[in-house]
């Protein structure tokens, strides 16, 4: 349609063109992202279209499948083959696990379909992700034991397949390109067949209803991971938004949005990329300050993209599984992995510690199962010794609360007082902050020369003149952590306030916060930071 559009065009001897279409086609490193006018664009055009099909519940799914995918292309270009690759697979396997269920004789080949499923997501998710990192550390361990730098030159042999078949050099295969959100998409579609195989659920109708509950756009790119237990049922059920879930939704993007620009972006392109690019230039405050600024910055771009995401679902009439609850309001680790990335820290412990044994193979498996789930899980996020270092801190941490819940029993009533909640949470939340110098730094040299700052080089005279120049930086991570803190409950009533407010009054206020976050909006499009995962 785009070459006919373009042809008729030339075809006007008076100079009339029409206008460009490449908005409609994917741009390489330029993924469609929520604070994007352009997707707006999009989704008004959903909403328009919407009104016509949604009480029409087959057509109303295969047009928000369509979306989805062609979103899904705006991200990841013709990549979103892998997509429909996953879909399939996991789609044909679940059936036949579940063709397989309640005869006793059928066991093995059941274990061996769900095994089927792990492996060919976890081949599709190493290859792309893991393949340059694992040969270049292979190269590494045969340079440091035989003393010689190996020759060969890892390459994407996927790409140079794909400019056979199209007869041209269109994919480069010096690097493999990371397709948006295929970690996310991967561990649903296992879980699907996982949770099959343990007869938690039962297979969809039909594969575009399942293509439908992989690919759902809001959720695809970044999450949260959502189970189909959570979401299939509602693809059946009719569409309905009560005004109150209607001004939830759009609290929550709201609320999404002005995380990500106001407090998010503002933090990262005016401070905390500069000290994390170069931390030897900055004193020991200005490193910390970095170290905090990240640990907002971080929050309010995740669980902002996952407000977003959940306001955009129920507009559209489903629900999403929350995915933070205040997690620097945890008095310990184990309590900020129940707070932080939910879908995902119950993704792990469901699918992973579960299956390596959890808690049943005796104390010290458990720890060890702690350690492994934690250490994979900064595997999942990244090809990088620091994710892995990242992983495996937390792992640690929490192998140590669950010993130090085990011999140092603390009473209760001191558990409940002020000064034991101040100072717990305290240590949790420095201690995550000092992890997040491994999730954020380029390498780990950068964390040591961070923290060679932080510890020798703090430069205590000079705090008053640095916050003097970074004041409004400042007063910007400072506001992100007092908002995090506020109680629940004082969130809540925002929230029903907003509600409850006339629809003009509605309108003039988020009139008013879209020039405020104008205001504040970076001259770079900043993308979601869960984007590379």
């Amino acid at each position: 349609m785009y070459h006919f559009f373009t042809l008729l065009a030339g075809s006007f001897e008076a100079g009339f063109t029409f206008p460009s279409l490449d908005f409609l086609l994917h741009k390489e490193n330029e993924p469609l992202i929520f604070t994007q006018v352009l997707f707006w664009l999009f989704f008004a055009f959903v909403l328009f279209v919407y009104q016509f099909v949604h009480q029409k519940t087959t057509i109303r799914n295969l047009f928000l499948l369509v979306f989805s995918l062609y979103f899904y292309y705006l991200s990841s270009g013709w990549y979103f083959l892998i997509l429909l690759f996953s879909t399939l697979i996991d789609y044909f396997i679940g059936n036949k696990i579940h063709q397989l269920d309640d005869i006793e004789e059928n066991e093995a080949q059941r274990r061996l379909w769900v095994t089927l499923s792990v492996v060919v997501n976890l081949l599709v998710l190493g290859y792309f992700k893991y393949t340059f990192f694992f040969a270049g550390s292979l190269k590494d361990i045969i340079a440091f034991f035989t003393g010689e730098n190996p020759t060969w030159i890892p390459k994407d042999y996927l790409a140079a397949l794909g400019n056979v078949l199209l007869g041209q050099e269109k994919f480069n295969t010096d690097s493999i390109f990371l397709p948006v959100g295929i970690s996310f998409f991967t561990f649903q579609t296992i879980s699907y067949s996982i949770d099959i195989f343990r007869n938690r659920i039962k297979p969809v109708e039909n594969i575009l209803d399942f293509a439908f509950y992989v690919s759902f756009f809001p959720q695809l790119v970044a999450g949260p991971i959502v189970r189909a237990s959570e979401f299939v049922a509602q693809i059946y059920q009719p569409y309905k938004l009560s005004r109150r879930e209607y001004g939830e939704a759009i609290f929550l993007i709201i609320n999404g949005l002005a995380k990500k620009i106001l407090i998010s972006d503002y933090i990262s392109a005016n401070y905390v990329d500069r000290v994390f690019a170069d931390p030897a230039l900055y004193s020991g405050f200005e490193n910390l300050m970095a170290a905090y600024g990240y640990a907002i910055q971080i929050y309010c771009d995740f669980s902002g993209y996952t407000d977003i995401a959940i306001g955009l679902a129920l507009l559209l009439g489903f629900r999403l599984p929350i995915n933070f609850n205040s997690p620097y309001k945890s008095l310990n680790i184990t309590d900020f992995w129940r707070r932080w990335h939910i879908s995902l820290s119950a993704w792990l412990k469901d699918y992973l510690y579960i299956s390596l044994g959890g808690n049943r193979k005796g104390q010290f498996r458990t720890y060890l199962n702690l350690f492994l789930t934690m250490f994979l899980g900064g595997l999942w996020h990244g090809a990088a010794w620091r994710f892995m270092i990242w992983g495996s801190l937390h792992g640690i941490a929490l192998a140590i609360h669950k010993l130090w819940l085990r011999f140092v029993p603390i009473p209760a009533s001191i558990k409940e007082g002020i000064g034991y909640k101040i100072i717990t949470g305290l240590i949790t939340f420095h201690f995550v902050c000092y992890c997040w110098l491994y999730f954020r730094a380029t390498d780990v040299e950068a964390v040591q020369v961070m923290m060679g700052q932080i510890v020798g080089s703090f430069q205590w005279a000079a705090i008053p003149t640095i916050w003097a120049g970074y004041y409004k930086i400042y007063a910007v991570i400072l506001l992100g952590l007092i908002l995090h803190l506020l109680p629940s409950k004082w969130k809540m009533q925002a929230q029903t306030i907003f509600i409850e407010l006339s629809d003009l009054t509605k309108a003039l206020l988020i009139v008013a916060v879209l020039l405020l976050l104008f205001q504040f909006k970076t001259a770079g499009i900043q993308p979601f930071i869960y984007f590379q995962f």
